[in-house]
């Protein structure tokens, strides 16, 4: 065919295509669903199996740990053995843990369950998103079906806690990890009929080593920074980050000398790619410690339950999946870059409202910055995500769907190791604890604010209303100064989009990957 040649028109998709995103939304809801409705089971949790503290921060963590650790072998791997096929296994392995978790009769069993867990979760997300780059050729209805896989993802964050309330109401602790089964019961019989399968005819073996860094870099790092958000600066977690980076820098320097990497980091090379995933860590870094802080306001400060406090997240939850359902549009009539960047400025200006919040009577407001924020993180969710997959060749969009994951998370855990930080010292500083306070419980105040909704339990009525008056002031002080540094996070991830964002990519919406991206695949994609 002669160079000049007119590219075909990319084809569109059916009813077979849109019936088959449904199908892919289901594991995107499940897993945001189970990684926040664990919180709620907790307390049922601890009294059935009587974890110690070690044990109960490694049945919260393990699971999220084992997810971000394997996304980027599960995301390859899809690229190798086939994307529907690994997205079955997943499923099933999924169903199957999840009953175990729920039988679990001891603590070290339910975090071995836990584990296992996350480690079949991770083949869920990456096979997802990459299904999609293959379904949908068309630029934007590719910007359709991932703004609706991106609402599926933000929906469950908010459901979790509704969820799980609900459920534990009328049943045991185990029932929270039940969720699952029947949705991938669903999967598993309606995938062979409406899901292609899709792998790379010229992929190579996998190479064991680099998975094994990968997995101590990541998991390594990613311990590291919750440990720092949850005790502050320990030796031991500063060196799981240095070792994690310094086993990160043995993998990418192996990749670069393979002929068939784990990550081909010839990916970076793709500008609108690389700026897309920096973005994304930036501004999940300001959204991690935000959420954090903001939640924590609303149980600790406002006094509502956990279930309560998932009812007051739902507005700002239906804001971010509107917001993502829109966001192609506005894509489609203006450039990428000046629809991701003015999105972000609205994150920002909803950020500078927390910093009005006042501990009495706090909630509409915090409400109405929560609401806007989450209208900027529904959009660039959607184009983002879209420009990442769009950007590369379809025989590498797991590992791409796999870098977008790995980015959001590192950007999380970052945030609420440096937010949560810089929240928590606010809070130390500011804290004027009552005169007459006995020092154990003046103590435990000065440490967290859970510290001091503890210690008041077992005060005088007046002594503790002394006491929780002047944390919830401390904890504001703390929300206030986080709303700051969220808007600053923000603004540079705004100016990224503006600056790099529009070199990269110019004024075009769809993110399309090069030319011979439907050369490449033709020959490899099977609807069998």
């Amino acid at each position: 065919m002669s160079s000049n040649a007119p590219e075909a028109p990319a084809l569109k998709a059916g009813t077979r295509e849109w019936v088959g995103l449904a199908v892919l939304a289901l594991p995107t809801l499940l897993i945001s669903l189970d990684q926040s409705v664990l919180y709620l089971a907790l307390p049922h949790l601890a009294e059935g199996l009587k974890p110690t503290g070690t044990q109960t921060l490694w049945i919260m963590d393990i699971y999220g740990f084992l997810i971000a650790g394997f996304l980027i072998t599960m995301g390859t791997l899809g690229d190798r053995i086939g994307r529907r096929r690994l997205l079955m296994i997943g499923a099933t392995a999924v169903g199957i843990t999840s009953v175990a978790a729920a039988c679990s009769t001891s603590a070290e069993a339910l975090i071995v369950t836990r584990a296992l867990l996350g480690v079949a979760a991770a083949t869920l997300m990456p096979s997802t998103l990459a299904l999609i780059s293959n379904m949908f050729e068309d630029p934007y209805q590719r910007g359709r079906a991932i703004a609706v896989w991106a609402g599926c993802f933000m929906g469950g964050t908010a459901l979790g806690p509704v969820i799980g309330g609900a459920m534990l109401e009328s049943f045991w602790w185990g029932s929270v990890f039940l969720l699952g089964v029947p949705v991938m019961l669903v999967l598993l019989i309606a995938a062979p009929l409406v899901l292609p399968e899709y792998k790379n005819p010229r992929a190579g073996r996998i190479d064991l080593f680099s998975v094994v860094l990968s997995l101590v870099s990541i998991l390594s790092i990613i311990y590291g920074l919750k440990e720092l958000a949850r005790y502050g600066f320990e030796s031991v977690p500063v060196v799981a980050i240095v070792v994690g980076v310094a086993v990160g820098a043995v993998f990418v320097s192996r990749q670069g000398k393979l002929a068939d990497p784990l990550l081909d980091l010839k990916l970076f090379k793709v500008g609108a790619f690389t700026a897309a995933l920096l973005i994304l860590m930036v501004s999940m870094l300001g959204t991690g410690g935000g959420y954090l802080f903001i939640t924590g306001f609303v149980q600790m400060v406002e006094g509502y339950s956990p279930m309560e406090a998932g009812l007051w997240m739902v507005p700002a939850a239906v804001a971010s999946i509107v917001a993502a359902q829109l966001a192609p549009i506005f894509a489609e009539r203006h450039p990428l870059s000046t629809v991701i960047g003015v999105s972000l400025l609205i994150g920002m200006t909803g950020y500078l409202l927390l910093v009005f919040v006042g501990p009495v009577g706090g909630m509409p407001l915090l409400l109405a910055g929560f609401v806007i924020t989450f209208i900027g993180v529904g959009t660039f969710g959607a184009l983002g995500t879209n420009l990442v997959v769009g950007s590369v060749p379809p025989e590498r969009g797991g590992s791409a769907a796999a870098l977008s994951s790995i980015s959001g998370d590192l950007g999380t855990a970052l945030g609420i190791a440096t937010l949560g930080s810089l929240g928590t010292a606010v809070y130390r500083s500011s804290l004027d604890v009552p005169d007459g306070t006995p020092a154990a419980a003046a103590d435990s105040a000065a440490g967290s604010m859970e510290g001091a909704v503890t210690a008041a339990r077992s005060l005088s009525a007046e002594a503790s209303d002394g006491l929780l008056t002047a944390a919830r002031d401390a904890y504001t002080s703390g929300l206030n100064s986080i709303g700051v540094a969220c808007a600053v996070v923000t603004a540079i991830s705004a100016t990224i989009a503006f600056t790099f964002l529009r070199k990269s990519h110019g004024a075009t919406p769809s993110g399309d990957a090069p030319k011979q991206r439907e050369a490449e695949a033709e020959g490899s994609f099977s609807t069998t």
